[in-house]
């Protein structure tokens, strides 16, 4: 919803469209993704972070110019991207669930207040919501510090 508010959003000029999957269905499941450094106020901290996630969308599938995703990239606005299994950004599906170029999952505005991704962390902030964790995440799983930072940054 945010992507189609973006002319509403400052520093979001660059921001991709979110359409049809590229397999034409539903992919709900979970992935793993990097986060990479960004100025995203609720990532802030995690960058370099590879963790999985919950993804359920239809169009997920970011529609974005090649001028576009450059400036997104340079200006350090890429929040989320969907990697393989050796931590290396992929466009293979089923690893990258809806197609997306350079496998982007999410972006955030240039101040950083405004962050969109496909990905669902709050499906997985807890550890019970995992079918499986490490013993040493507790019973938290990573993605609660997206969540504690909006409340530090935001609230």
């Amino acid at each position: 919803m945010l992507s189609n508010l973006k002319s509403i959003i400052p520093g979001s000029d660059h921001w991709p469209r979110f359409v049809k999957n590229q397999s034409e269905q539903f992919e709900a499941r979970l992935v793993m993704v990097e986060i990479p450094s960004s100025s995203s106020l609720f990532l802030d901290g995690m960058a370099g972070s590879s963790m999985p996630v919950v993804v359920s969308h239809g169009e997920g599938r970011a529609e974005v110019s090649n001028e576009s995703l450059a400036i997104l990239q340079k200006k350090s606005k890429l929040a989320l991207q969907y990697v393989d299994h050796q931590g290396q950004v992929t466009q293979r599906y089923p690893l990258n669930p809806n197609g997306s170029p350079q496998g982007l999952a999410g972006v955030c505005s240039d101040d950083g207040r405004v962050t969109i991704m496909m990905p669902h962390p709050e499906r997985v902030f807890r550890t019970v919501q995992y079918s499986w964790a490490p013993n040493s995440w507790g019973e938290d799983s990573p993605w609660l510090r997206l969540f504690q930072n909006a409340r530090l940054k935001v609230g």
